[in-house]
């Protein structure tokens, strides 16, 4: 690297209202909706929909789910993700390490200026989504370019790829898994993901001819396919049943948090986990493998009221499995995809305090 090159890194997540309240989510909302990425539809008629439809009802509702998984120290998925920024932090001493959300604060805007004022012209932005999808990751690359393309001496900037089967990532996944499995010993598991509209998955097959062509079209990643979100979370689940030593018939893939008339893409986790309450299933885990933290998504729609759905419909105990958040496993995994990006294997030591003496400034 040349000397004059310092580097930097802004870890990125998705956002979060700033309070459980419903002005302050309808801000959140605002300000989410309105990216052409998420809702991809005509600008007139996104503005009709967000600002006639979906701003009228949906902030004070969802900020009623908020106040259910609010924390004292705030957001779940801020409080997670600023713990893990300060845990790399700690075992990157010399390199500045900055958080940033490509919705609501801490902005990227304030994230690139930080790093810049921290003279950091060299950027790695790390998406925290294991999956890409245009309205996450791409939305997120696409808002880094332009904030940083504002600058007179322009960052060069480094964007760390999915890592949806990436061994460090299935490992973390399976160790926050392992002690629920055993605790609970399921008759059968979800993996649940966030969904999309189906047409973002068909606009992510440049061939047009293969993504939702056919009930087998996410078996195995093609070149067709590479940037589909479905596939990877199919790819994700297949690793992670392989690694916990679940059999195909033992688990689920679905997809949950569909929004609107639109149609999504399916399974969909709540009408999957009632049908296996009533075909018999008393015991359910679900892994949330799109989450890397905690968050409204995870703790409320499936902790609490997909735990509702499923005793409703027959089932005894619905086990959500914890997410990474800033667990050491998964600070220690993040690294690894760090130090391979970077392609310095040897300048980054693991997590848990190894060899501190061999982690110097990587500028």
């Amino acid at each position: 690297m040349p000397p004059a090159t310092k580097l930097g890194i802004l870890l990125s997540n998705l956002g979060t209202p700033e309070a459980p309240q419903t002005a302050e989510v309808r801000r959140y909302l605002a300000e989410f909706l309105s990216d052409p990425r998420v809702v991809d539809i005509n600008p007139v008629l996104r503005w009709i929909l967000l600002n006639l439809i979906i701003l009228r009802t949906r902030p004070k509702k969802s900020a009623a789910a908020y106040r259910q998984v609010w924390t004292e120290e705030g957001s779940p998925l801020l409080v997670h993700s600023e713990a893990l920024t300060e845990l790399v932090q700690e075992q990157m001493p010399e390199t500045p390490v900055v958080l940033a959300m490509r919705y609501g604060q801490p902005s990227i805007a304030k994230g690139l200026a930080e790093l810049e004022r921290a003279g950091c012209d060299r950027i790695l932005v790390v998406p925290l989504y294991p999956h890409y999808a245009a309205s996450s990751t791409g939305s997120t690359v696409e808002e880094v370019y332009r904030i940083a393309s504002a600058q007179w001496n322009t960052p060069f900037i480094q964007v760390l790829p999915p890592f949806y089967d990436h061994p460090a990532f299935i490992n973390a996944l399976a160790e926050m898994g392992e002690p629920v499995l055993d605790e609970l010993k399921p008759d059968h598991v979800l993996y649940s993901f966030h969904g999309l509209p189906e047409r973002h998955v068909r606009k992510s097959d440049l061939t047009g001819a293969h993504c939702l062509a056919s009930e087998r079209c996410c078996d195995a990643i093609c070149p067709a396919n590479r940037n589909c979100y479905r596939a990877q979370c199919y790819a994700t689940a297949r690793a992670l049943s392989a690694r916990v030593g679940l059999t195909e018939e033992q688990a689920t893939v679905t997809f949950q948090s569909r929004l609107g008339r639109t149609v999504w893409i399916r399974p969909y986790t709540d009408v999957v986990l009632t049908d296996l309450a009533k075909r018999g299933v008393k015991r359910l885990a679900v892994f949330c493998p799109a989450f890397v933290a905690d968050c409204l998504e995870t703790l409320e729609e499936i902790g609490i009221r997909a735990n509702e759905d499923f005793i409703a419909a027959g089932g005894e105990e619905l086990r959500l499995v914890p997410g990474l958040n800033a667990e050491p496993v998964w600070v220690e995994a993040l690294l690894t995809l760090l130090r391979e990006a970077l392609g310095e294997p040897d300048r980054l030591h693991t997590f848990a305090g190894q060899a501190p003496d061999l982690a110097p400034d990587l500028a």
